[in-house]
């Protein structure tokens, strides 16, 4: 199998690097994290270079490429630790494409491509941890329209998205809808993650929405695997970029009178920190390969991939911090950043445990001697 990238994958990874470095340095990165952890300057930035249409077909203006190229814009995106949430768009377009109705496609695919509109996944419940089969939102149907009301935690940059993709019981069964952004009916409650991104709190009263899905739990675990797929991707970018800072320190720093990665125990750790890199980066390869195939298929190599990002994401991050003694978890330095990020990442969209568990329920059929 052919893994080397095409031309325009290759010129797609070398436009996106140059903007991470010319637009979105550490410092600036910083700026962003104390202004509230969003800039919409530079997710307008991204739009413009194509990114936020980047799965849309090209009927509603977007650019039509696949998870391959995904791939690739996430690597660059992750090694500038991005915190725009662009794999959220990509996650709804997916997910309109997929499921909605023409009406709603052509009202907001349009508007995704452009960068004019953002829309977040908003599915997180307080107590239900990675469940995709609970949920507590309710939505009724009055004279024809549809209301939701529920509580929703954790959505990335709520309080600047345009809408939301939301999860609801109908009748005891999950349905998918999106909701516009009303003052009268949505309350978002903004905060800093650990890693300095924006998150809301969700609460919804009666919102107004449109119906995407009755079925809305094939159309939860579309969006969750793409999202998760982004991550690995995300994840993959950040470790090549926190080992690489890690090799030019051990590089400079002196000890006993010479450079400490001349010792060859910390060598043989820094051996052992590419490893995992490598590790997660196939399996990074493998899921996005994946996410065109059948669903039960695609979440399966999702979880793998993500559970063994998890692994290589945690022992990279913290061999970095100990190669690099006090200095590594000191806020000024970015090694302590990407070592929060990649925590963060571990543990969004599942947890290496849940994801553990998910293959290892899909094993059972096939486990022991005789199968």
């Amino acid at each position: 199998m052919d893994f080397d990238f095409s031309d325009d994958q290759t010129q797609l990874r070398d436009a996106v690097r140059k903007w991470v470095e010319k637009a979105y340095s550490f410092e600036a990165r910083r700026s962003v994290v104390a202004s509230g952890g969003f800039s919409a300057s530079a997710y307008q930035a991204m739009a413009e270079l194509g990114l936020s249409g980047l799965y849309v077909q090209d009927a509603y203006g977007g650019m039509n490429m696949g998870p391959v190229e995904g791939m690739v814009v996430m690597e660059e995106l992750g090694r500038g630790m991005v915190m725009e949430p662009v794999a959220h768009t990509w996650i709804s377009t997916s997910l309109l494409q997929a499921f909605a109705p023409e009406d709603l496609k052509a009202e907001w695919l349009p508007r995704l491509a452009s960068g004019e509109a953002l829309l977040v996944l908003s599915h997180h419940e307080k107590g239900v941890r990675y469940d995709l089969h609970r949920c507590n939102a309710t939505a009724i149907q009055v004279g024809g329209a549809w209301k939701v009301s529920g509580h929703k935690s954790l959505v990335p940059a709520g309080d600047q998205a345009h809408g939301f993709l939301v999860p609801a019981l109908v009748n005891g069964k999950q349905a998918m809808f999106l909701l516009p952004r009303s003052a009268a009916t949505v309350t978002t409650h903004a905060y800093s993650a650990q890693d300095g991104s924006r998150m809301s709190e969700l609460q919804l009263k009666d919102a107004p929405a449109k119906l995407i899905n009755l079925d809305g739990l094939a159309a939860l675990q579309l969006a969750v695997d793409v999202g998760a797929a982004a991550l690995c991707a995300e994840a993959v970018g950040l470790m090549e970029k926190t080992l690489a800072i890690t090799v030019e320190y051990m590089n400079t720093r002196k000890q006993f009178g010479l450079a400490i990665a001349s010792f060859q125990a910390l060598r043989h750790r820094v051996a052992d920190m590419k490893m995992q890199l490598e590790l997660g980066r196939s399996m990074s390869y493998y899921a996005s390969l994946k996410l065109n195939a059948p669903a039960a298929e695609r979440s399966m190599a999702v979880s793998r991939a993500k559970y063994q990002i998890g692994r290589s994401s945690r022992h990279v991050g913290q061999e970095a911090v100990q190669l690099h003694g006090g200095i590594g978890v000191t806020d000024e330095y970015i090694v302590s950043h990407c070592f929060k990020r990649l925590t963060q990442i571990e543990l969004s969209l599942g947890d290496s445990l849940h994801h553990l568990g998910e293959v290892s329920a899909q094993m059972q059929n096939t486990a022991g001697v005789f199968a």
